[in-house]
């Protein structure tokens, strides 16, 4: 497998990923300088999350129309000039502009990103190759709070966005240099109301989600948002069934094996998506450490996510898909329930090794659902695909943050009094089990499902013997 196309991808992903992440660290530095209050600043994170939701469904179309690389390297400048907005914001409504223009970059760049990967890689490689795209999605939201802390206490916070200026330069140059060449393709006509329809959809349900679980605004703003959300979701679940070449193309659902990896996968992101929400806070606020202690010590499952990279492929050619996603899960879901059993008392050294497993496995279990999607879709349908995965996906951790803070919004409530540690264990141990429920979608799977991109079974089938040949033959 050529190492030098995922690595590129990688790089890019992982900026986007990390600076998702490190503005939360910084939000009160910021609230300072442009004159606002940090929870007014939160409208900025959820303006990013609006805008991957409105432009996420659009960017197949885009990459057949314009070229894969092309929108890859324009992407990843959008997001640079984004970034230089972000650091020059004075006010409020700039900053949330600015934020909203990065989005727009980081909706193209990850799906885009991945279908590169996948129309450059081989299915036999395939896995191997999404192992390490799977990196920056795992390591971004752990070492980003750390590095932001460091920015804003030793430099300052306009520094989170103009380092992303000179890694974007290079993205761009390697992007140019080392990725094949893409040429555009004969697409249809945009489908401009499936467009209008699912960016409605998604962003109504992150905005919303967002609000109900963070509620800077009245919670019913939130209710209603994803109410509207919802009702454009069934619109335009009507409309791609009448629509000649639908935005989002449902009918790849059809297909057993891209229904459970999407289905599952998302199940499985609710859970994961709330760890790096649940995770910091319950270090800081029960048990009393800083910002910069709590990010050290999540920082080791980033490492236990870079280390599983070795072994992956090997993993899956062995045991298969169908067996790997089923004790992954599990696996992966008990070591979150794990982290409702963590007290102030508990070692460090135990903390984190049970972290580190918690990221080996779920640095597996991605790699290996992101590379299911595409074991049974065809080349022609890869920038179908790739839209509906991304989708899922930010719906997924976005539901998974929503879970988490309605879990303690409801937890204390009961007992009517401030954040307990008891509180954070309860949200642990019911994300686990919504995440340990997306093995049943993975037990329908057929035990040779997605054989041709894992390799499994290659190394058990016994050789055919030839028949006997009689000397004169």
């Amino acid at each position: 497998m050529n190492r030098t196309i995922p690595l590129i991808l990688a790089v890019a992903l992982f900026m986007e990923n990390m600076d998702s992440t490190v503005i939360a660290t910084s939000l009160p530095a910021i609230a300072i300088d442009i004159h606002t209050s940090p929870i007014a600043l939160k409208l900025a994170l959820t303006a990013y999350l609006v805008s991957l939701a409105i432009f996420i469904p659009i960017s197949g179309w885009m990459a057949d129309r314009f070229g894969a690389k092309n929108i890859f390297r324009a992407a990843i400048a959008v997001f640079i000039v984004g970034s230089v907005a972000c650091a020059l914001s004075g006010s409020l409504p700039a900053f949330v502009v600015s934020r909203f223009l990065q989005g727009i970059g980081g909706a193209m760049m990850t799906p885009v990103g991945r279908l590169v990967l996948v129309r450059a890689t081989p299915k036999s490689d395939l896995v191997a190759a999404m192992s390490w795209l799977t990196v920056p999605a795992l390591v971004g939201p752990l070492v980003g709070p750390p590095i932001g802390g460091f920015i804003t206490t030793y430099f300052t916070w306009h520094w989170i966005f103009l380092i992303n200026v000179p890694i974007g330069l290079i993205g761009i140059w390697l992007a140019t240099r080392f990725l094949p060449e893409t040429e555009s393709m004969e697409t249809p006509p945009l489908d401009f109301v499936g467009f209008v329809l699912s960016g409605v959809a998604a962003s109504g349900v992150v905005f919303g989600l967002s609000v109900v679980s963070l509620p800077y605004l009245p919670p019913a703003t939130g209710f209603i948002t994803v109410a509207v959300g919802l009702l454009s979701g069934a619109l335009y679940l009507m409309h791609a069934r009448h629509a000649r070449n639908p935005l989002l193309a449902l009918e790849l659902f059809r297909n057993q094996v891209f229904r459970s990896s999407v289905l599952g996968g998302s199940l499985f992101r609710i859970g994961i998506g709330a760890v790096p929400f649940l995770l910091p806070l319950m270090f800081q606020i029960g048990f009393g450490l800083t910002p910069f202690q709590s990010g050290m010590i999540t920082f080791v499952s980033a490492i236990g996510a870079i280390g599983m990279k070795f072994v992956t492929a090997l993993i899956f050619r062995v045991a298969g898909f169908r067996r790997v996603l089923i004790v992954g899960s599990l696996v992966a879901a008990a070591s979150i329930a794990i982290y409702g059993l963590f007290t102030p008392e508990t070692p460090y050294v135990l903390m984190l090794a049970i972290l580190l497993v918690g990221g080996f496995i779920r640095s597996m279990f991605f790699t290996g659902v992101n590379a299911l999607s595409y074991a049974e879709v065809s080349a022609e349908d890869t920038s179908k695909a790739t839209p509906i995965t991304a989708v899922f996906q930010q719906l997924s951790i976005a539901l998974g943050v929503a879970l988490a803070g309605g879990i303690l919004e409801v937890s204390t409530s009961i007992h009517g009094g401030l954040l307990t540690l008891g509180d954070f264990h309860i949200a642990f141990f019911i994300v686990a089990a919504v995440s340990a429920a997306a093995s049943l979608s993975f037990m329908r799977l057929a035990p040779d499902a997605g054989n041709a991109v894992s390799g499994h079974g290659r190394l058990t089938t016994p050789k055919t013997l030839e028949p006997a040949r009689s000397p004169g033959e």
